[in-house]
């Protein structure tokens, strides 16, 4: 008997608790707005092409672009990407002359996105990819500019 009347009063709780959940709604009324400031992440990224310091689009020359974009993969040789200054790397590439070099990085090219991520105009480019060959041993020459 003494259990029965156990059974009986937690049936009963069990049976109050969950008809007041269900009068409040599934979740508790409360400030959204506060709730999502809580648990809102602690910081955000954004990712955007630097432009070298005082530099103008169009006018960076191409030591300036390589070392605000181009340095991140090229200096460790991230994914691949041939390192700075590195002759055995370069030579390959630099078979493929500034117009074979240009069209990888206007298209992409392995891990490297398309304009290598920049937002760097063709001349920057071509400006940049002299620089970094021939620091590799090319003889190549920057293309007049439009």
């Amino acid at each position: 008997m003494f259990h029965s009347h156990i059974r009986t009063v937690a049936a009963a709780s069990a049976l109050i608790l969950s008809v007041g959940v269900f009068a409040m709604g599934s979740r508790p009324k409360g400030d959204d707005e506060a709730v999502n400031s809580r648990i809102a992440p602690v910081a955000r990224v954004e990712l955007a092409a630097p432009s070298a310091a005082g530099a103008v689009v169009g006018d960076r020359s191409g030591e300036q672009l390589y070392k605000t974009t181009c340095i991140t993969c090229h200096e460790a040789g991230v994914a691949n990407a041939p390192k700075f200054g590195d002759k055995a790397a370069w030579a390959p590439r630099l078979a493929l002359g500034l117009e074979g070099l240009m069209k990888s990085v206007i298209a992409g090219k392995n891990a490297m996105p398309p304009r290598a991520g920049s937002d760097a105009n063709d001349t920057e480019l071509a400006r940049a990819v002299v620089y970094m060959a021939n620091k590799a041993g090319g003889k190549l020459t920057e293309p007049a500019a439009k």
